[in-house]
């Protein structure tokens, strides 16, 4: 069967790769987007069988604002997530979302068309070592709700906090806007939070912004 299949990445290099990798299994027919609006213009237009989602892209809410949308007018669709992220606490975050798998961009280049396969059979993909963090954190979770955070992200979250705008946190912390932006994405996506203001307000409630 010949599937459409939603490729939404903003590296244009990742997408041709996965490009590539897809035609060679022959899953199907693949469009593609790099930021919110196009994916969900794309989602609506196109009605794909599978949506291939990373979560670091450009637009309001970046990929789990697209995340929510599909299970919203979708939820039959299945969303895989194609990311850079390791972390088993981004993972959960997506999964409780309603994502129906999670691959790495540092996985073996087979494993993409492998997942693609798994969740449009209906069953959910998550490699072995990620099912293992997974469980154990369900079995062990952390007491500290920014437990999930790095130094430099608990750093950039009280600065934001203060309400600091990103060109005066990268001037304070002598990095680059965008690293900044990045930052306050990922940070996001292991917090739950939707919004700056949502982040702020994460930040007061944990007393980093004092």
């Amino acid at each position: 069967m010949t599937h459409t299949i939603l490729l939404v990445d903003d590296h244009p290099i990742v997408r041709a790769g996965c490009q590539r990798l897809l035609a060679e299994a022959a899953l199907g027919r693949v469009v593609e987007a790099e930021d919110v609006g196009s994916a969900l213009d794309l989602w609506r237009s196109e009605r794909p069988d599978v949506v291939v989602l990373d979560l670091n892209i450009p637009g309001d809410g970046g990929g789990m604002a697209v995340l929510r949308t599909i299970r919203e007018e979708n939820p039959a669709v299945p969303v895989l997530i194609f990311s850079m992220h390791e972390d088993p606490a981004i993972a959960a975050r997506a999964l409780k979302a309603g994502a129906r798998g999670y691959v790495t961009k540092n996985d073996a280049p087979d494993s993409l068309a492998s997942a693609i396969g798994t969740v449009l059979a209906g069953r959910i993909h998550l490699d072995s070592g990620l099912a293992r963090d997974l469980a154990l954190m369900s079995l062990s979770p952390p007491s500290d709700p920014l437990a999930a955070l790095t130094q430099r992200e608990r750093e950039i979250l009280a600065l934001v906090g203060r309400g600091m705008t990103a060109a005066a946190i990268a001037e304070r912390l002598g990095i680059s806007q965008k690293t900044v932006a990045n930052t306050c994405t990922q940070i996001k996506d292991k917090l739950g939070a939707d919004s700056a203001r949502a982040l702020i307000r994460i930040a007061i409630d944990n007393g980093l912004a004092d």
